[in-house]
């Protein structure tokens, strides 16, 4: 009795694809196989670079699962056997694409990737190469139709859900959708202006009236800058221009355009004069969208922000005069501990004189003086460095080469206190535009603390670690110390747990990585603290503002 052919029987029927290739294929796997993990590695660093694909990702330990699975997927290809389990088993890997959401020219371009890896192993065969690469080549077609089925599937589900959403809408009355139109317009807490090509007032919402106190029939038909005498200085000239941009944009190309096409350009805030003669700040975003049959052609959607920016004011002034206040009080506290030890040696020192001693612990006296004026001075340059930093010498900077000079730079402290530190890079460069030498500094500052923690305890390990993502790259050092409290105020300007500390080093490196548009925060528990910076790889144009 004939038996019914299995969708993945014909697939291999009119690829081709033959016993005698899974024999080649299977012959084929003790050469490959040491190279699963380099083809994987290799892989997953290049989909970090691209943004769209890198996305789909929640994070470091789900491409790590991901990185093994590639790494069994291999294995499977060269498995040698061929059946209704292994079409399985491509069938959800495919669905799994779909799930995470992964776009269709990824994964055509990801197995394109991976066919030039293993046809390169292929070749090499000792058994008959241009067999063994055909088997590949045939494989590889083999998983793609399957797995593209998949994405077919998907495709047509939200066909399908769209056109029932589309049939559903048509089907609600024009009066419900006017009806919500006016209630998502007239409800909303925000300005909105329709104006014309000529800038002139066309629409004009409720809480237009009640922010500028004007009715809705004393300003349709007129000039929008005139009828609320919007000030012709600042972010209100640029206003006016980008109107009289929209008006020529209209003469020339009046076609009907989406809405948002505006949305990059910066607000404008501008004063406005409300009809009691009060002035008020409105925040305005403008938006070019003519539609045809419709007199309104620009949207000017307006946030009154005078409460906001005068509170900002009084806040900002507020911050300013509590961080003076703290940072004097921390200051007179770190300069009075040394003076009061200097005192204390200098009065003893000068009964010693009175007496004529000269026994050595005048000299030990002479001594402390000495030493206490040093730290203060120590304290003072610091001090400076973290109120009144240089501005940053932005130049190209390679990660990995920095990262091995902090490892040479710590090697000898992180020896006497039987600590092992360990780097953990990526293969392909990492360049970004930094200051090296604050850069070191941040690094050094985060490796040193690591070692210290970890030294009292008879040593453990520091991982120096560098990740790209598509837009930043990711500098960790992680040890296996005793971890940090909860709530503790490491990154404040005079806090510290060392004895002698001055409680700036982590202030100044917190104000590093922000001047170079980073950030820097710390995860830790018993037994593991990890201190991770963040840092664009976008050009700075300039230094960043303060």
């Amino acid at each position: 009795m004939q038996t019914l052919e299995t969708r993945f029987e014909e697939l291999k029927r009119y690829i081709g694809f033959t016993a005698e290739d899974a024999e080649y294929l299977r012959a084929a796997h003790e050469l490959a196989a040491p190279h699963f993990e380099r083809i994987a590695r290799e892989f997953y660093e290049r989909i970090r670079l691209h943004e769209e694909a890198h996305a789909v990702f929640t994070g470091e330990a789900q491409i790590a699962r991901l990185h093994r699975s590639l790494i069994r997927w291999l294995g499977r290809l060269f498995g040698g056997v061929y059946d209704e389990a292994y079409y399985q088993g491509i069938v959800t890997i495919g669905r799994v694409h779909v799930k995470v959401g992964l776009p269709q020219r990824y994964m055509f371009t990801a197995m394109a990737r991976i066919r030039g890896s293993l046809v390169a192993l292929a070749e090499a065969s000792p058994s008959d190469g241009p067999r063994t690469v055909a088997a590949v080549s045939r494989l590889l077609d083999l998983e793609l139709a399957v797995m593209l089925e998949s994405y077919r599937d998907d495709f047509v589900a939200r066909i399908q859900q769209v056109e029932r959403l589309e049939k559903q809408a048509l089907g609600r009355s024009l009066a419900r959708t006017e009806h919500r139109y006016i209630n998502a317009v007239e409800l909303a807490r925000v300005l909105i202006v329709g104006l014309d090509v000529d800038g002139c007032v066309r629409l004009f919402n409720r809480e237009a009236e009640r922010a500028t106190g004007h009715q809705r029939d004393e300003v349709l038909g007129r000039s929008f800058v005139a009828a609320l005498h919007i000030d012709d200085r600042g972010d209100g000239l640029r206003l006016r221009e980008r109107l009289a941009r929209f008006a020529e944009l209209h003469r020339t190309s009046p076609e009907p355009r989406a809405a948002g096409d505006d949305d990059d350009e910066p607000p404008l805030e501008t004063t406005v004069q409300t009809r009691s003669g009060r002035t008020r700040v409105v925040r305005w975003r403008l938006t070019y969208a003519p539609a045809e049959g419709d007199e309104v052609a620009v949207f000017a959607l307006g946030i009154d922000s005078t409460d906001e920016t005068a509170l900002l004011a009084r806040t900002q002034q507020q911050e300013k005069l509590a961080a003076i206040g703290t940072l004097a009080a921390g200051l007179a506290h770190e300069i009075r501990n040394p003076l009061n030890g200097a005192q204390l040696h200098l009065t003893r020192l000068e009964r010693a004189l009175r007496r004529g001693d000269t026994s050595p612990r005048v000299f030990e006296s002479v001594t402390v003086v000495g030493d206490e004026m040093k730290r203060l001075g120590a304290l003072v340059t610091e001090f400076l460095e973290f109120a009144r930093p240089r501005p940053l010498r932005l130049e190209s900077v390679c990660v990995q080469p920095l990262l091995e000079r902090v490892a040479e730079l710590v090697a000898a402290q992180a020896g006497e206190g039987k600590v092992l530190v360990r780097l953990d890079v990526p293969i392909a460069p990492i360049e970004l535009r930094a200051d090296r030498a604050k850069l070191e500094q941040v690094l050094l500052n985060l490796a040193c603390n690591a070692i210290e923690a970890l030294a009292p305890n008879g040593g453990g390990n520091v991982v120096v670690r560098a990740r790209r993502q598509p837009r930043t790259v990711t500098l960790e050092v992680e040890d296996d110390g005793p971890g940090v409290a909860p709530d503790t105020p490491i990154f404040d300007a005079f806090y510290s747990s060392k004895p002698q500390g001055t409680g700036l080093g982590l202030s100044i490196t917190h104000r590093i990585v922000t001047d170079h548009g980073g950030t820097i925060d710390v995860d830790s528990a018993p037994g593991r603290s990890l201190f991770r910076v963040a840092l664009p790889l976008a050009p700075l144009d300039s230094p960043r503002r303060r």
